[in-house]
C-alpha cells in the first residue's frame, strides 16, 4: 500500500498546485488521486474518508464541467469571494453534516477516529462546494481541514498522507493568498 500512497501524494501535489494557479487541469489529478484515496481511506478504516472520495469524484467532473463553461478564452477562471449569507449555510451545514456522520460512524462501524473523520469529511464537502464555486473562502476551508488532517493520518500510521497533508497546508496559504490577489475587492 505504501507506493500506491505515494502515487496519491504526487496526484495531490500536482493537484493542488494546478487549482492555485487556477487551471481546470488540476480535475485530472483530483480524479487520479480520490480514486486512489478511496481504497486507501478504506483499509485505514477511515471510513468517512473513503467514502468522502466517492462525493469527491462526482463533484470533481461537475467542477471540471462548470470549470470549461466559464473559461474564458485565454484559459483564465474568475474567482469571487462568498456572501455572508452562503458562508454561514456552509458553516452550519458542515456542523450537522459532521455530527450526522461522526453519530452513524461511532454507532454502526468500527471506525477508527469517527467524530474527527467525519468533521474533516464533512467540512470537505463544504470546502470542495465552494471551490467549484469559484469562492475565494475554500482556502479558508482547507487550511482547517489540513490542520486536522495532518493529526489524523499520522495517528493511523498514513505518514506519506499526513505529509502530504502537510504540504497541503501550504499550498492552501498559497492558494488564499493567490485567489486574494486575484479577487475583486469585497464591498464595503
Amino acid at each position: 500500500m505504501d507506493a500506491l500512497e505515494w502515487v496519491a501524494v504526487a496526484l495531490g501535489i500536482a493537484n493542488v498546485g494546478l487549482l492555485i494557479r487556477r487551471s481546470i487541469w488540476n480535475y485530472p489529478f483530483g480524479i487520479a488521486m480520490v480514486s486512489i484515496y478511496s481504497i486507501i481511506f478504506f483499509d485505514a478504516k477511515l471510513y468517512s474518508e473513503a467514502a468522502l472520495q466517492i462525493f469527491f469524484l462526482i463533484i470533481q467532473i461537475y467542477g471540471w464541467t462548470r470549470w470549461h463553461a466559464v473559461q474564458r478564452d485565454e484559459g483564465a477562471i474568475d474567482v469571487r469571494w462568498s456572501s455572508p449569507v452562503m458562508l454561514a449555510i456552509c458553516a452550519l451545514g458542515t456542523a450537522f453534516l459532521a455530527v450526522a456522520i461522526g453519530s452513524a460512524m461511532d454507532r454502526f462501524t468500527d471506525a477508527a477516529a469517527p467524530y474527527p473523520d467525519a468533521f474533516i469529511a464533512a467540512a470537505s464537502v463544504s470546502a470542495q462546494i465552494l471551490m467549484v464555486m469559484r469562492r475565494v473562502e475554500n482556502w479558508v476551508y482547507w487550511i482547517v481541514i489540513d490542520i486536522g488532517a495532518i493529526w489524523l493520518f499520522y495517528t493511523r500510521d498514513l505518514t506519506a498522507t499526513s505529509g502530504l497533508y502537510a504540504v497541503f497546508l501550504i499550498m492552501a496559504s498559497i492558494g488564499l493568498w493567490q485567489w486574494t490577489k486575484s479577487c475583486e475587492p469585497r464591498a464595503a
